[in-house]
C-alpha cells in the first residue's frame, strides 16, 4: 500500500484552512459606501495562499511516500535542542520581537526582529550579515512604507522612537 508523505497532509490542512477562511469572509458585512468591499483583501490573500498551498501539494504527491521510521532521531536533550536549533532560534526570537514591540516599535523591532533571525538561521560572517541587514532594511523598511503612507494604516510607533 502507498502512504502519504507528511507534507501531503499537511498540503491538504493547509487547504482545508484556507477554504474555512475563504467561507468565512462571507459572513463580512458589506457597507454600501461605493468602495471595494471589506472582503475584498482578505479574499485576494486566501486566494494566492490558495494557489501556493496548491502547489505545495502537487509538490508532495510528486515525491511519494516517505522513508520508513528515520534512525536518526535524537536521543539526548543536547541533540533534541540540536536537532530543533532553527525552529527553538525562530520563536524565541519571535517572543522577544512581542514583548520589545511596545518600546521599538515596528520598525526598529521589525528590522531587528529579521536582521537576527536571518543571522542566527543563516550565519553570523560579516559578508552574510551585510546581506541580512540589506534584506531586513529592505523588507521591513518597504513593508512599514507601504502601510503608513500608501495605506494611512497606523503602527506601532513604539516609545523610544516615536519619530519613526
Amino acid at each position: 500500500m502507498n502512504r502519504l508523505n507528511r507534507d501531503t497532509i499537511i498540503a491538504v490542512c493547509l487547504l482545508a484552512g484556507c477554504g474555512f477562511l475563504f467561507w468565512s469572509t462571507l459572513g463580512i458585512r458589506n457597507p454600501d459606501y461605493g468602495t471595494l468591499p471589506p472582503s475584498t483583501w482578505p479574499r485576494v490573500i486566501l486566494s494566492a495562499l490558495t494557489v501556493l498551498c496548491f502547489i505545495y501539494l502537487v509538490q508532495s504527491i510528486r515525491q511519494g511516500p516517505d522513508d520508513p521510521a528515520p534512525g536518526d532521531a535524537p536521543k539526548t536533550v543536547r541533540a533534541w535542542f540540536g536537532y530543533w536549533q532553527n525552529v527553538i532560534w525562530c520563536f524565541a526570537l519571535f517572543l522577544v520581537y512581542l514583548l520589545t514591540m511596545p518600546t521599538l516599535g515596528m520598525l526598529i523591532g521589525g528590522t531587528s526582529f529579521v536582521f537576527l533571525l536571518l543571522c542566527a538561521l543563516g550565519g553570523w560572517q560579516p559578508k552574510a550579515m551585510a546581506l541580512h541587514a540589506a534584506i531586513a532594511c529592505i523588507a521591513v523598511g518597504g513593508m512599514w512604507s507601504i502601510f503608513t503612507y500608501s495605506l494611512g494604516v497606523i503602527l506601532p510607533p513604539g516609545e523610544l522612537f516615536s519619530a519613526f
